[in-house]
This record gives C-alpha cells, sequence and structure tokens, in this order.
C-alpha cells in the first residue's frame, strides 16, 4: 500500500482515537454491571490482487454481561479494485487504485430492552475523495424516549455544520436501512450518508462533520445502554429479540455496502462480518 498523504493519515488517526474511546466507555460500563469483560484485539493484513500488500486493520470484540457481543473494527485498506467493482465506485473506472480507512462498529446486547446499534464512519480516495457513514438505533423492543435522544443527539450533530443535513440524511438511513422482501425497517432509523465529497477546501469541514458525528454516538448510546440495562425481561422478550435479530442478518448479508465492499476488496472475513449476532432465530 502507498505512503499515506496528510488527509489519509488525518483520518486514520481519528477513527484509531475513536475506536480507543468507545471500547474504554463499553468497558466502563461492563464494570458497573459487575464484570471484568474486555476487548480482545486481532490484527489482520490484506494482500491486493496482484499479491503486493494491501493494507490491513485491527478487528476488536468483547463478549459481556451487557454487551452480549460487540465489535469496534478499524481499518486501512488500499490497492485497485477489480474492474467490474471500479465501475460501481466514482473516480475508479478508469483508474482502479484506492485507499480506504474506517471504524466499524455493530453491538449486540443481551438484555432485550437494551436496543442494538450500528455506527460507521469512513474516508474514501480514488481520483476523487469524500466521507460518509452514520449511526442507527436497532432495538428489538423500542421505548420512544430512546429513539428521540437518540435522534436529537444526531440531530444537534447535523445542526452544527448544516441545517438540511438531517432531514436528508434521516431520510436516506430510513431508505436504506429497510428490508425490502418483509417490508419492514432494519430498526428505528438515525442518519446515513455517503459521497461527501471532500476535495480542496472540502476537506476539513465534511471531516469536520464525520468527527462530530462519532463524538455524537459516543455520547448518547452509553445514555441508552444505562437506562436500560438492569430493566427486567421475560422469555417473550428474549423471543422478540431473536426474532428481531433474523432481520438483522438478513439485512446485512442481503443489502449492508459495507458487507459488500469488504468482501468485493479482500477485507478480513470475521471483521466484516462481525455485525452477525451470536444468537437469532427464524421461525
Amino acid at each position: 500500500m502507498k505512503p499515506l498523504d496528510q488527509e489519509q493519515q488525518a483520518a486514520r488517526d481519528w477513527f484509531e482515537s475513536l475506536r480507543d474511546r468507545i471500547t474504554s466507555a463499553f468497558e466502563e460500563i461492563e464494570r458497573e454491571a459487575g464484570s471484568d469483560a474486555a476487548f480482545e484485539y486481532i490484527p489482520w493484513e490484506r494482500t491486493d490482487e496482484d499479491g503486493s500488500p494491501g493494507g490491513g486493520g485491527m478487528r476488536g470484540q468483547m463478549k459481556g454481561k451487557v454487551f452480549e457481543k460487540v465489535g469496534v473494527n478499524v481499518s486501512s485498506v488500499g490497492g485497485a479494485f477489480n474492474p467490474e467493482f471500479a465501475k460501481q465506485i466514482p473516480g475508479a473506472e478508469e483508474d482502479p487504485s484506492f485507499f480506504a480507512t474506517g471504524i466499524s462498529l455493530v453491538a449486540h446486547m443481551a438484555n432485550p430492552h437494551v436496543p442494538a446499534v450500528h455506527m460507521n464512519t469512513r474516508f474514501l480516495c480514488t481520483t476523487k475523495r469524500w466521507f460518509g457513514g452514520g449511526a442507527d438505533l436497532n432495538p428489538a423492543i423500542p421505548y420512544e424516549e430512546d429513539t428521540e435522544a437518540f435522534h436529537a443527539r444526531l440531530r444537534a450533530a447535523c445542526a452544527a455544520h448544516d441545517p438540511t443535513y438531517y432531514e436528508k440524511f434521516k431520510k436516506w438511513a430510513d431508505d436504506y436501512f429497510f428490508l425490502p422482501h418483509r417490508g419492514v425497517d432494519r430498526g428505528v432509523g438515525g442518519i446515513f450518508y455517503d459521497r461527501l465529497f471532500a476535495e480542496g477546501d472540502l476537506f476539513e469541514p465534511h471531516f469536520a462533520f464525520t468527527r462530530d458525528v462519532g463524538e455524537a454516538f459516543l455520547d448518547i448510546f452509553p445514555q441508552i445502554v444505562r437506562r436500560r440495562m438492569d430493566s427486567e425481561w421475560s422469555e417473550e422478550d428474549m423471543d422478540t429479540l431473536l426474532d428481531f435479530r433474523s432481520r438483522y442478518v438478513e439485512f446485512n448479508l442481503l443489502y449492508d455496502r459495507g458487507t459488500i465492499f469488504g468482501l468485493k476488496t479482500g477485507g478480513n472475513v470475521d471483521a466484516i462480518l462481525m455485525s452477525l449476532p451470536p444468537l437469532a432465530r427464524w421461525t
């Protein structure tokens, strides 16, 4: 993989620092619950299609009392897209060279009343450069209070940069996180954005927005976890959770762009599929 330029290095450093603060916050919640669970980190390396080194990443995973399974991965990869996939990527059809760095997080919770969550932010470079990502809440048993708090925090992050961002990116999330074969939403939404082109003078403002999305997630999700993690639950609640998780699996395997991108670019399979829950049920 080619040496990183200043923008690429800055994005990579930010994603790694956000990873460290998120994992620390999640481990703190486990301590409050009387658990000594901690993240295990497994580095991985990627080989490009021509056999040259293609970067890699760090897969972090924890199984605890509150977090039944949570993965927080950071990767920085580069090389060349295969010709067919390059046609789908802005700026790659004529020159298939690429660089991508980002953080990806999925948490599945032990208590059915605590929502699962997904967050990722990323920076991609071809002959064009752009940021993408977002965060969305996925409760098996929704609480309006949690939904409103999650959206309010993301709305504030968006409003600090552009008054049109929240409604536009909320709709994008609503449309994206939808299972057309079942006609249901994956969760209660959030925001999703892609191809926020960050070339020239647009790099810093779009990078700043992406940082604020990460900060918003780190602020609000631990609050929601603490609000629900001691809730009593029944076998019926667990049945609801397992059924909900099956829909989550279907979305990630059939429609998720991050899953498709990782598999198409030779990423670490275990890191890519860390989004799958430990238990689910199809009836």
